[in-house]
């Protein structure tokens, strides 16, 4: 492993608190995105490693159910406390494995951490209620307990904040968690497992299981009825999937699937402050986040004015090693995702689509992609209806507000919105037709742990973070009492 990176990252199984091989032995190389180099190497959890991780959430799950409230609380918030002051271990990790720069990097340690002290504050709040019925035959009594082991399937994009956005209100109220991160990068998962562990958690709470046979590995653990919950960040392809196989055993789900987000620009918008707003959905993340502006749909009278101040601002993006002095722009994750990037902007091309900055991949080593505007896309155009994950924007022109919500629905997905106009009729007006489980209004960056975070139609099920995220993880109950 890197010598810049901290020496007490787990590369085993974490299973009770502490890292093993896998039964098999087999291992995963984690490669630096970067350079295309191996930067370590991890253990390759099987079927009978996901069984040991279940039997062992199952043994300590009454028991960390009956745990106080405060005493999770307790834990979570430490845990917070321990992220912080460990803030430059994740973030140089995070940087090494996934390629965001050093700057995101932090960015996502305080975010990610952020939900620890949410839920650390919601574990004492979770409420229930008392009622006389109608007849006055007794009490209704309807209380809340915590579903049970939970399987949370994280993504490779946001290593740290997708797992303590599941991890968080899980353990709050009082579920036991088995965590399968992506085969990408395991390494921020694994120092956060230990990180919890040496916050108090107790043995068994928490298991972290890589894996290179994710489906395998998971179908084995949904079909085992001691699991209770399956909780998944990543495509609509795989949540679809999983939905399926949660029906066998009737499995509480959490599914937050793939986005298409539009991001309008209206002629009484500040442009100024929309380019800003455009250039922060967009380019967060490397575009990498499924949160990401994917279409920029912008009023004819303003599209030139608005698309030459965004074409300067990507232009001047320096692309580099994320942990390089002055590089705004680290690589795609992986090779496949590089050229998946180059074939959606060739296609558009080739189509008439303009390129007003980039297109095309960078040469060498690593996997960058240029930053690139593309202007006058064409209906059709693949980049127009498909998630883009990379550091592309992508400009159409509207006449009139109801052509720019048709656009702007016009998809599948259902996850953000964004939309800039100065006028308050139109921003509740164009709030309330955009189908969208988030809509940000005159901003471009939405995402916060005391807010729902979630979508619709085929965007996902549920909500994480806020008030709402904790209703994931907990059963409804109701007792009739007599008297």
């Amino acid at each position: 492993m890197s010598t810049a990176l901290a020496q007490d990252i787990p590369t085993g199984l974490w299973i009770g608190n502490d890292e093993r091989p896998a039964a098999s032995g087999a291992t995963i190389d984690v490669v630096d995105p970067a350079t295309g180099k191996v930067l370590t190497s991890v253990a390759d959890a099987g079927i009978a490693d996901a069984t040991a991780a279940l039997d062992a959430a199952v043994a300590v799950q009454a028991e960390w159910a009956a745990t106080s409230p405060r005493e999770r609380s307790v834990i979570l918030r430490r845990a917070w406390e321990l992220i912080a002051e460990r803030a430059d271990d994740f973030a140089a990790l995070m940087t090494a494995e996934m390629g965001k720069t050093l700057a995101e990097s932090r960015g996502e340690v305080a975010y990610g951490a952020e939900f620890f002290r949410w839920f650390s504050e919601e574990a004492v709040r979770v409420y229930g209620r008392t009622a006389t019925p109608p007849a006055g035959n007794g009490r209704i009594l309807v209380v809340k307990q915590p579903v049970g082991p939970v399987l949370a399937v994280t993504p490779w994009n946001f290593p740290l904040a997708m797992g303590t956005r599941k991890i968080g209100p899980a353990l709050a109220a009082g579920c036991t968690v088995i965590v399968k991160p992506a085969e990408d990068t395991p390494l921020t998962m694994l120092l956060l497992a230990k990180v919890l562990a040496d916050a108090g958690l107790p043995d068994g709470v928490l298991s972290v299981l890589p894996t290179l046979n994710s489906p395998e590995v998971v179908a084995a653990l949904m079909a085992d009825p001691r699991l209770r919950k399956v909780s998944f960040t990543g495509s609509t392809q795989v949540g679809k999937i999983l939905i399926e196989q949660s029906a066998g055993q009737v499995l509480r789900t959490s599914m937050e699937l793939g986005g298409n987000a539009p991001f309008i620009v209206f002629d009484d918008a500040d442009i100024d402050a929309a380019v800003t707003g455009a250039f922060a959905a967009k380019m967060r993340n490397g575009g990498e986040a499924c949160t990401a502006a994917n279409r920029i749909l912008v009023h004819n009278p303003v599209r030139e004015e608005f698309t030459a101040a965004l074409t300067e601002k990507v232009a001047a993006i320096k692309v580099g090693p994320g942990d390089a002095d002055g590089v705004d722009l680290g690589p795609l994750i992986n090779a496949k995702q590089r050229d998946r990037v180059a074939a959606l902007v060739d296609e558009a091309v080739g189509l008439g689509a303009r390129v007003r900055t980039g297109g095309k991949a960078l040469p060498g080593d690593g996997f960058f992609y240029e930053p690139t505007v593309l202007d006058d896309v064409p209906a059709g155009a693949r980049i127009l209806g498909e998630e883009i994950f990379g550091p592309v924007a992508v400009i159409t022109g509207f006449d009139t507000e109801d052509e720019a919500v048709a656009l702007a629905n016009s998809t599948d997905y259902g996850l953000a919105s964004y939309f800039y106009s100065r006028g308050l009729d139109r921003a509740l007006r164009v709030s309330t037709a955009l189908e969208a489980g988030m809509v940000g209004v005159n901003r471009g960056v939405i995402s916060d742990p005391a807010a729902p975070f979630g979508g619709i139609k085929q965007s996902g099920l549920g909500s994480e973070g806020g008030s709402e995220g904790i209703e994931e993880y907990l059963n409804t109950k109701y007792i009739a009492l007599t008297g």
